[in-house]
């Protein structure tokens, strides 16, 4: 760890440029993935320690390995001297505090819940560095991958379930709800009154198929043996289509990676039949798991 956090004095591309930029250190990885992209060379002192781990990052692993990373202490923090924290708004208050006591200026990002919240949240986050074009930049290629992501006016809206380990979906008022309606889905689960993080039975999928199905989990995971069941094969017309968990929450440089894997799959339906129920007698499993989980994990340090 201290050769890690040595190594931050540089960072890629070198010593910061302009002194007067304030030198930061991200807790989070949807923040991470922001700044690694609208941050100057050496500005950005260390990221989460999550954006290292291939099942955890929302960036390439390459880039997020230039990166020194900390766990999230307060000591390991204070190490390291930033001028700015930035971490997620489930940020600890008395780590926060503690931050705060000691010098540091902390800014708390909520989760965007819709795009237009995410282009914000780029803006401000590259307003912090002192990098507005970069901060441009980056708006610019969503709003084009936007654009790329788009159905042709007229087209009839798909319906989609994302369904994650042990069942759980995502709802409305989220952002990749929004992702799904701007790639010309519509949200499955907010049809069927289900709310973020609600469960959904393979039972009442099995009954009530959608025309796609976007799976959200790890092949080897025991809670998702749900989303490979083989009473899903027997579906006709509807598709299962895998969904990286790295492009559910984070926006920024997320945000055109998921609006791709979205419309590739919808450039490929053309030639599938509406989704039916599977045939009466169709076997499911009788026990499956029922605990919901927490929203989507916000990793943060802690004192």
């Amino acid at each position: 760890m201290a050769l890690t956090l040595a190594l931050a004095a540089c960072g890629p591309g070198g010593p910061v440029v302009d002194a007067s930029r304030p030198r930061i250190v991200s807790l989070n990885p949807c923040t991470d993935a922001v700044l690694a992209e609208v941050a100057a060379p050496g500005q950005l002192l260390a990221i989460s320690h999550y954006s290292h781990d291939p099942s955890a990052t929302s960036m390439d692993i390459t880039r997020a390995r230039q990166f020194a990373a900390v766990s999230g202490s307060v000591e390991e923090i204070a190490a390291l001297k930033p001028d700015v924290v930035v971490a997620s708004s489930f940020l600890s208050p008395t780590t926060a505090q503690a931050l705060r006591d000691l010098g540091m200026r902390v800014v708390l990002e909520p989760i965007p819940s819709d795009v237009p919240q995410a282009l914000e949240q780029v803006r401000s986050l590259a307003a912090l560095t002192g990098n507005r074009k970069a901060g441009e930049a980056l708006t610019r290629r969503i709003n084009l991958a936007l654009n790329d992501a788009a159905p042709a006016p007229g087209s009839a809206r798909i319906p989609a379930l994302i369904w994650q380990s042990g069942g759980i979906v995502a709802g409305e008022r989220t952002l990749v709800a929004d992702l799904l309606g701007r790639s010309g889905f519509v949200n499955a689960a907010a049809a069927r009154g289900l709310a973020q993080a609600d469960y959904l039975p393979l039972e009442r999928v099995l009954a009530d198929p959608p025309r796609v199905i976007f799976t959200v989990g790890s092949p080897a995971a025991e809670e998702d043996r749900m989303l490979r069941h083989p009473a899903l094969k027997r579906l006709t017309g509807t598709v299962r289509a895998p969904l990286d968990s790295s492009l559910l929450w984070c926006g920024g440089p997320t945000i055109p990676r998921a609006l791709s894997r979205l419309a590739q799959v919808r450039a490929g339906l053309g030639g599938h039949a509406p989704a039916r129920a599977a045939p009466a007698g169709s076997s499911v499993l009788t026990h499956v798991h029922t605990e919901n989980p927490p929203l989507p994990h916000t990793p943060e340090a802690q004192p």
